[in-house]
């Protein structure tokens, strides 16, 4: 009798710990309803209480003082003390100094004498500023050709880039999105934002600039310009930031397109350790499992190297301080970030970033960081997106009716399947894998990443009814 009562214990247990273990299962990946969040945060200097908001739109045209650019070159002119590389080693340890002397060398000699290329190859393009929520905001505002509107449906497109990235990396990009293309039904007005703290836009001038911010100040922007209805495109960073735009105000949004398919909901975790044990199950193909498994290679992968994620996302403004104090120490730790996003078959090449990006495009990248001084606040923005208040809200187990297109480029950052990203976005149009091409899609492959934009537009089925 003894026994059945013990054994009866044992199961009555085992059934409350199942039971239990059920209810949080469920409550932990089960789908959470958007959140109430305000659409018109001040952010810019002082309290806000007597801002006066002005709603013009006012001509950008970067104009760098020669002494500047003397300035910058006196300082790349100083004795360099650098310490020679390991023996053996090229980039394992980080940016190679003797390939960081040639650049050096080159951005000294070769490019600053040639800036006034430089700088109007920058001002090809119609630039403005306006006011969003306290912050001057700059951004790229190029309009489909006269020939695409005759012959082609024309959509707002909002283009979001990353860290350490700008609007520079959109320079090939655009024109292919604005011009009369002969292989697709569409063409876009192109706004295409420096992200706030980045670039020519202002910085947030207190804490709490998350991503859901910059979501809502980059919708805000749209609706400024006349959008009500616009694509969004992004990658890195503004892959993140469109994703929360979707979520937060999907209403606003025709389609969202991202070439970093990022998820981390606990579904999305559990779902991805348990495809590492089936991953042909939940692929169209078996020659992409390694764009995502095994797990804990990608893990281990990410966890090399994602040293800069966790400096800046505990003390931005220490190494912000290293960063805009030296243009050789920004040059060294924005171009170790170029030469990871080559391919691993090019890491160790001292050539990979020229073959790959183009090392005046680079360059050009670099100069954005050095000439606005932002190297500071945009590392800020790592931090405000791993505190508690932008955790809370949670936006990854938040779904979005908005139609969704995912790019994986083969040696980007490990982004989820269509199993897991389907949890997120329900209505997830397209999808679509390339054995090339790394994180700097728009810079390193445009034209792909062009196609693959185009074809997930063709497939929302909205033909003229944003026509202009």
């Amino acid at each position: 009798m003894k026994w059945l009562i013990v054994f009866g214990l044992i199961v009555a247990l085992f059934g409350a710990f199942v039971g239990y273990g059920y209810v949080v299962f469920t409550d932990l990946t089960k789908p959470l309803p958007k959140p109430e969040f305000k659409d018109n945060t001040y952010w810019g200097p002082g309290d806000g209480k007597d801002f006066v908001p002005d709603e013009k739109i006012y001509e950008f045209k970067l104009q760098v003082p020669q002494a500047e650019i003397d300035d910058l070159r006196q300082q790349l002119n100083r004795t360099l003390k650098l310490t020679e590389p390991l023996d053996g080693i090229a980039f394992e340890y980080g940016f190679n100094t003797y390939a960081l002397e040639q650049f050096v060398d080159y951005w000294r000699d070769k490019y600053l004498t040639k800036w006034d290329e430089r700088q109007e190859l920058f001002n090809s393009f119609k630039q403005y500023k306006t006011e969003i929520q306290g912050l001057n905001i700059h951004f790229i505002h190029e309009k489909a050709s006269e020939e695409a509107k005759a012959r082609k449906h024309v959509y707002p497109l909002l283009l979001l880039h990353g860290w350490p990235g700008s609007v520079r990396e959109f320079y090939d990009f655009i024109p292919m999105l604005t011009k009369d293309q002969n292989i697709t039904d569409y063409a876009f007005e192109v706004v295409a934002p420096s992200l706030v703290g980045y670039g020519w836009s202002d910085a947030a001038t207190r804490p709490g600039f998350n991503a859901a911010e910059m979501a809502t100040v980059m919708r805000n922007l749209m609706l400024r310009l006349g959008h009500k209805k616009f694509f969004v495109q992004g990658g890195d960073w503004g892959s993140i930031i469109g994703s929360n735009l979707a979520t937060l105000y999907p209403e606003n949004v025709i389609g969202y397109h991202s070439n970093m398919c990022v998820l981390h909901s606990p579904l999305a975790i559990l779902k991805g350790i348990y495809g590492s044990f089936y991953p042909e199950k939940y692929l169209p193909s078996r020659f992409f499992v390694d764009h995502h498994f095994p797990v804990w290679d990608k893990w281990l992968e990410l966890l090399k190297e994602s040293g800069y994620f966790h400096i800046q996302a505990t003390k931005p403004d220490t190494i912000g301080a290293a960063l805009t104090s030296s243009p050789v120490g920004l040059a060294s730790y924005i171009l170790e970030k170029f030469q990871t996003c080559t391919n691993p078959g090019l890491q160790q090449d001292f050539g990979a970033i020229v073959t790959v990006f183009g090392l005046e495009a680079v360059l050009d990248n670099l100069m954005v960081y050095y000439l606005t001084n932002s190297a500071t606040t945009a590392a800020r923005f790592y931090l405000e997106n791993v505190s508690k208040t932008y955790r809370d809200l949670q936006l990854d187990r938040v779904q979005s009716p908005v139609p969704m297109g995912c790019a994986r480029f083969r040696f980007d950052l490990p982004s989820v399947t269509d199993w897991q990203l389907r949890d997120k976005f329900p209505n997830l149009k397209h999808s679509m894998y390339f054995q090339q091409g790394s994180h700097f899609a728009a810079l390193e492959m445009p034209a792909m990443l062009y196609n693959d934009f185009t074809a997930f537009a063709g497939k929302i089925g909205l033909h003229g009814e944003t026509k202009k």
